[in-house]
């Protein structure tokens, strides 16, 4: 992997990730662009002790612009984009529009392919193998940020999940604080770990799982299951065999494995609902140990959490969405109208040949 990072016209930082080591990246960004102004400011709930990301700049960022306006296409000619090359492998930069910026974070983008009309699973397993590498880079590098605590590298896909622009991407959120649900996790992993003399949540969930019926798919180094508890109609989470706390920790073998597990998977999610069904919606989200103290978190270190990846869709039928209401809305207590067990059978029924 060549790592060749630059600066966009307004100053933010742009990062090329190309396969070749003999890849030449030098085209200027032609754009005249203002410096960014952002207003991100955190919040904390008093009451629920949680944080909240106020960002009123937000409103005027790209919204479903045409496929020939895209800004995360390359730059072609007098059609000038957020990538000022013709033609790349993976780019992250600066988003234009954060949600976290300054003190109180960042956010990045990760185009995964030049192919506006592609998709995640439609990558090679020595593209997606790039993103994961970039994914990894990202983490360490955000990770040195003085106001950094937790990186989360996550992809929204299809306009059902509120995606604004159709090419394939990524994000990644660098929060100034350890986010509520890796709290949540944090304090089960303290509890089990008191109440058990020493045992793992993580490797007690993992091992109950590969004893279950809702695995669907295991590699040698990766298992990917349907949880106990699923929230959402369809969901999956990937784990690597050998517990590690972040991107970082991965050895080769399992860096060298994912793709393969990564891309089935979500070829998999693309057939739940039959042919001629679109694309399937849906979240793919890296959990990964904060890198700040974990003090509160009594008995607790990094090397206790387990990096895992979670995957799910908002459709719960052919052309019927799961919409949070009621219940999930106002007081956080999900309804599945999905089977864990069905939702893992139909998974491996639908086994790309």
């Amino acid at each position: 992997m060549k790592k060749t990072p630059t600066r966009l016209a307004d100053g933010r930082e742009l990062i090329y990730y190309d396969l070749r080591d003999d890849t030449v990246r030098d085209a200027a960004d032609r754009r005249p662009l203002d410096r960014t102004v952002t207003t991100s400011e955190i919040r904390r709930d008093p009451l629920l002790g949680d944080a909240v990301a106020i960002a009123s700049h937000r409103q005027g960022r790209t919204y479903h612009p045409p496929a020939d306006e895209c800004p995360l296409c390359p730059t072609h000619g007098d059609r000038l984009s957020e990538i000022p090359d013709s033609s790349y492998d993976v780019v992250v930069f600066e988003n234009r529009f954060p949600s976290l910026a300054g003190d109180s974070g960042r956010c990045e983008v990760v185009c995964f392919t030049p192919d506006h009309d592609a998709s995640f699973a439609d990558l090679t397993p020595e593209q997606a193998r790039l993103v994961l590498d970039a994914w990894t880079d990202r983490t360490a590098e955000l990770s040195h940020l003085p106001s950094v605590e937790q990186v989360f590298c996550f992809e929204n896909r299809g306009a059902e999940i509120g995606v604004t622009l159709g090419h394939p991407h990524g994000q990644i959120y660098a929060y100034p604080f350890t986010t509520p649900r890796t709290a949540l996790m944090l304090r089960s992993l303290a509890a089990h770990k008191e109440a058990t003399g020493g045992e793992n949540l993580f490797d007690a969930v993992l091992e109950r799982e590969l004893a279950d019926e809702r695995v669907v798919l295991e590699g040698e180094h990766w298992v990917a299951f349907v949880p106990y508890a699923a929230h959402w109609p369809y969901e999956v989470h990937l784990y690597p065999r050998r517990r590690v706390p972040d991107l970082l920790a991965l050895d080769e073998a399992a860096r060298t494995e994912f793709p393969q597990v990564y891309l089935e998977l979500l070829k998999r999610f693309d057939r739940i609902f039959g042919e001629g069904e679109p694309p399937t919606p849906y979240i793919a989200a890296w959990h990964q140990a904060p890198f700040g103290t974990l003090e509160e978190f009594d008995g607790v270190t990094r090397d206790d959490f387990a990096l895992h990846l979670e995957l799910f869709t908002i459709r719960r039928t052919s052309g019927k969405l799961k919409f949070l209401a009621g219940s999930e809305s106002g007081m956080s207590v999900f309804i599945n109208d999905v089977p864990p067990e069905r939702a893992a059978e139909r998974l491996r029924e639908v086994a790309s040949s």
